[in-house]
């Protein structure tokens, strides 16, 4: 396509034409509240442009993202001055998210869309073709900034926090405490888990599943309050974000400034590109006239995005740089220049991938925990410690990695453990945010081993455990059962496997499931019948062959639920 010159200066009135108006002013009015003159037969405001051909000038809408809307509006208006060709660039300011929804649906008017990432593209096609659209034919053209993704600290931490590397590795350890904004909302910190992924070891998925689930515990809804998280936490932290959000903060000066890390072991850029949306008027474009608009709106589509790349001055003073991350920029808190050698080229399915199982991680979820405490718990595992001790420390390792979204109740269970019930009640399903619950339950782990005894009561005690968690169901969590065991059924008294079966299928409601989580450790599980159970509740069955692999087992349970009801 053609490319308007944008350096051209405006065309100004002739100078015949100004005499004429001198002359005029004999003929001046007060029309409304403004100076008006008249001018070749109509009134024309005294200070407008007076070339006439600007009064059909071509209208530019832009939609981009919050993060660099402001620069955008700064550079279209040099645009529009300098443009040969009269036109008025307006820019819309919109999160990509909201955008992105839009799009989906189909109703946005606009000619172009600089979003922050290209995957939000991926996400609109995705979502439009979940709502039962046809997405709309976008052109995704060359980015025109980007920004690398950095932890960001406060001053007066980040010499504590830099003690030793600054690295993805040290998020991974858990060596580093770390906030994430929410990466629904946020492509940088989906970015950032991308690149939290890429120094993962392969050999162990549940050590990235592992450090979603710890980031999950608490999901500010956006940078901004992430940064804000800051101060309230004891410990010294940092947030996953961009240069251009830290330049975005410290440039409205706040009471202390935050300073960018760059990850020692590499990082990634997010890319602002170019998308043009297709134009409103393309299906009627059928006369000459409708057609050649249309072209000279493409021209200054191209114009405008070459005028974008050409303003680094511009976008340098709000934090962004090049689109391959080059560039020196001088904001407080930013290194002058970028990180050396940051990915570019960002998987967009691998992100949407990522989405989908952090989306499954941070489900608000309400879980009856249902815990064997029959007399087979006092067995030595082989590292020497019983049984109960080992799940003690899986188990308070596991209340940890919960966010206080989750609702979490406790049940205990043998054989007559309370009169003819196999069952006891010793918690209510209750948020984990209430601090004196989380204490009970805490309490209820600790005194595990002076409960063990008996015999155990497996298939009484799952049928109680879904009836109670349906009586109390919540339509906006995800209710379920999560029941660990080291054994199987030995209550000769109780239901067997096939009537506890069709009890279940009586009580299905596809509207209210209730999966049920079964966990069996120790060699003594009956895994079969477990799986059984778990594919009549649409759960899963995991089995961890010894008592000390039950902790990487709870990570999976609560990380593979999309899987469900074939996990492996």
């Amino acid at each position: 396509m053609g490319r308007h010159s944008v350096k051209a200066p405006a065309k100004r009135p002739g100078r015949a034409l100004i005499l004429s108006i001198v002359a005029a002013l004999a003929v001046v009015g007060i029309v409304a509240s403004g100076v008006f003159v008249w001018v070749g037969g109509y009134l024309n405001p005294l200070f407008a442009a007076a070339d006439a051909g600007c009064a059909g000038s071509e209208r530019l809408a832009i939609v981009a993202d919050t993060t660099i809307a402001p620069a955008l509006t700064d550079i279209a208006k040099e645009f529009d001055a300098n443009s040969e060709t009269c036109v008025q660039t307006k820019i819309t300011s919109q999160d990509s998210a909201d955008t992105s929804a839009v799009l989906a649906s189909g109703g946005l008017d606009a000619d172009a869309w600089i979003p922050e990432s290209d995957v939000w593209v991926d996400r609109m096609s995705a979502t439009a073709a979940s709502l039962g659209q046809t997405p709309p034919e976008v052109e995704v053209g060359e980015a025109v900034a980007a920004t690398p993704v950095v932890f960001a600290a406060p001053a007066t931490k980040a010499a504590q926090i830099a003690s030793e590397p600054v690295t993805w590795s040290r998020v991974l350890g858990g060596g580093m405490p770390t906030i994430l904004p929410d990466p629904e909302a946020s492509s940088t910190s989906l970015a950032g888990l991308l690149a939290l992924r890429g120094h993962s070891s392969p050999d162990d998925p549940r050590q990235f599943a592992g450090a979603m689930i710890e980031l999950g515990k608490s999901i500010p809804a956006s940078t901004g309050a992430a940064f804000a998280a800051l101060a309230a936490v004891q410990q010294p932290s940092v947030v996953i974000t961009s240069e251009a959000q830290v330049a975005a903060y410290n440039l409205e000066e706040p009471a202390e400034t935050l300073v960018a890390a760059y990850p020692a072991d590499g990082t990634v850029l997010v890319e602002y590109p170019f998308v043009r949306l297709p134009s409103q008027s393309d299906d009627e474009a059928t006369a000459d006239g409708a057609a050649n608009a249309t072209k000279t709106r493409a021209e200054l589509l191209t114009a405008f995005a070459a005028a974008v790349r050409d303003a680094t001055d511009r976008l340098a003073a709000d934090g962004f740089r090049a689109p391959d991350g080059t560039g020196a920029i001088d904001v407080a808190g930013l290194a002058a220049e970028g990180p050396v050698g940051a990915a570019t080229e960002l998987d967009a399915a691998a992100q949407l991938e990522i989405l989908r199982a952090w989306a499954v991680l941070t489900l608000r979820s309400r879980m009856l925990a249902v815990i064997d405490v029959s007399g087979s718990m006092e067995e030595p595992a082989e590292s020497g410690l019983r049984r109960i001790d080992i799940f003690q420390q899986a188990a308070i390792g596991a209340m940890e990695k919960f966010s206080g979204e989750v609702e979490l109740g406790v049940w205990v269970f043998s054989t007559a453990r309370n009169g003819d019930l196999d069952w006891e009640d010793l918690s209510p399903i209750a948020p984990l945010a209430d601090q004196a619950h989380k204490a009970q339950i805490a309490g209820i782990i600790q005194s595990l081993p002076a409960r063990l005894g008996g015999a155990t009561g497996l298939y009484d005690t799952t049928l109680a455990a879904v009836q109670r968690v349906r009586e109390s169901y919540d339509p906006e969590k995800v209710n379920s059962v999560l029941l660990i065991t080291d054994g199987r059924n030995e209550d000769e008294n109780g239901i067997d496997l096939d009537t506890l079966l069709a009890e279940l299928a009586k009580m299905d409601d596809p509207t209210k499931p209730v999966p049920v989580i079964m966990i069996g450790f120790g060699p003594d599980t009956d895994l079969a019948a477990m799986q059984r159970i778990a594919q009549a509740t649409k759960g899963a069955a995991y089995s961890a062959s010894r008592p000390e692999d039950l902790g990487t087992v709870l990570v999976d349970a609560l990380s593979q639920r999309t899987c469900r009801p074939n996990c492996g």
